[in-house]
């Protein structure tokens, strides 16, 4: 089934473009594989980038949204990522980069691609975990900036996951979140026996 892309805001795809024909940000860019990007390069796949701030005792997530992330694409495949964030003044560039996890959505992407039911995709940070998960919303009416994970979403972590946490395995909000739970939980010491 096809994913349904929420639409970006147009202030932060305007800041990626401004950004990308800028030679100034490209060269400065900690990003060789967009440096050396032979071609054209295009922002594609806006998502939503949602943080989990905090896991309660009854397991309810609180999420915020942190910014817009886009695949930079050339040649056919992702070669960088571009982050915005929103400002003051709107939605603003913020910076490229490259590293595991832009194949590793791309990857992802492809995955939820060939569910049989459609989905609204979102990247859902665990900053606790270091972890980063293509949430699949399922419903595709609500914007993508907003919401929380709800029991019928679907999370596939992001290589590389966090030691126990299988990347790339479609796991849902129920079965993923109380692994987080435990997972986020700061183990309480007891004083020292006497």
């Amino acid at each position: 089934m096809p994913l349904h892309v929420p639409p970006a805001p147009a202030p932060a795809l305007r800041s990626v473009l401004t950004a990308l024909g800028s030679p100034t940000a490209v060269r400065e860019a900690r990003t060789p594989a967009l440096r050396a990007a032979q071609g054209p390069v295009t922002p594609e796949l806006p998502l939503p980038v949602h943080v989990l701030d905090r896991i309660t005792p009854e397991g309810i997530s609180a999420t915020r949204l942190a910014g817009w992330r886009f695949l930079i694409r050339s040649g056919g495949h992702a070669v960088a990522a571009a982050d915005t964030m929103l400002t003051a003044d709107g939605w603003a560039f913020s910076h490229f980069f490259e590293g595991p996890y832009v194949a590793s959505t791309e990857h992802a992407l492809r995955q939820a691609e060939a569910m049989p039911q459609p989905y609204q995709p979102r990247l859902l940070s665990v900053p606790g975990l270091y972890m980063l998960t293509l949430w699949l919303h399922d419903n595709l009416a609500d914007d993508g900036a907003g919401g929380h994970p709800v029991a019928t979403d679907i999370l596939v972590p992001l290589a590389p996951a966090p030691p126990g946490i299988a990347a790339h395995r479609p796991l849902g909000v129920a079965e993923l979140l109380p692994v987080l739970t435990l997972r986020a939980t700061p183990v309480r010491l007891l004083g020292s026996p006497a």
